[in-house]
């Protein structure tokens, strides 16, 4: 397999290791039934995997923030009742790929924007935890709202450090353009999912961009399959 191009790997959770979209997309449906609002289309709503859920309230559905602190709000709790790993898949192949990486001893969080304890709970879900030597997702904010993925990718790095990961060769894998603009922010490169919710036009400023597993692990390492 070679040696990895990068001392520590940092992994958005939807879209690039799991696809939750068949308890996502419902538990929204269901947050704007219970306004008596009607949902965006199907091709609309896939749009909101992966960023900030408050942000999507208040951009794409135009809701005043208190109203989408509350429509978040909603949308945890369903999530709660239903369980966090309910309707999530694992991509093929992702689950080894995380364990090769491990196994070759390189350090790997996650950055998630999704709220750090349900990241816990699907990683426990797919007996995935022990490959990671730290996690990071979404925490609240003091005032509200949750935290941006550049908040994310620097809690996840500081979390590698104090485990004393070596930080000179960062990466960052992700499918939103958020995920590319947040590593920006720390000077982190980008490999891109094409596997997951972005468009092709969200990829731009990546170093490289994998259309499988199998070509992720390439880009990962010196020696790819």
């Amino acid at each position: 397999m070679g040696a990895s191009r990068y001392s520590c790997i940092l992994w958005d959770v939807d879209g690039t290791i799991a696809d939750a979209s068949q308890g996502i997309l419902p538990r929204l449906r269901e947050v704007f039934a219970s306004y008596g609002i009607a949902a965006p289309d199907p091709a609309e709503l896939r749009h909101w995997i992966g960023p900030p859920m408050l942000e999507s309230f208040r951009s794409r559905a135009g809701m005043r923030q208190a109203q989408a602190e509350e429509a978040v709000d909603r949308y945890r709790a369903f999530a709660r009742r239903d369980g966090f790993a309910s309707g999530v898949e694992l991509y093929p192949g992702i689950a080894e790929l995380l364990r090769e990486v491990h196994d070759a001893g390189v350090p790997q969080s996650t950055a998630s924007s999704k709220p750090e304890n349900q990241v816990v709970a699907i990683l426990e879900h797919f007996g995935l935890l022990g490959q990671f030597t730290a996690i990071a997702g979404a925490l609240p904010r003091a005032g509200g709202g949750g935290e941006g993925k550049s908040e994310v990718i620097g809690r996840a790095l500081q979390r590698l450090a104090a485990a004393g990961a070596d930080l000179t060769r960062p990466v960052l894998i992700g499918d939103r353009h958020h995920d590319l603009d947040g590593a920006a922010e720390h000077g982190i490169p980008v490999l891109f999912a094409e596997w997951g919710f972005g468009s092709p036009e969200e990829a731009q400023g990546a170093v490289g961009r994998a259309a499988s597993v199998a070509g992720l692990r390439a880009l990962l390492f010196a020696h790819g399959s």
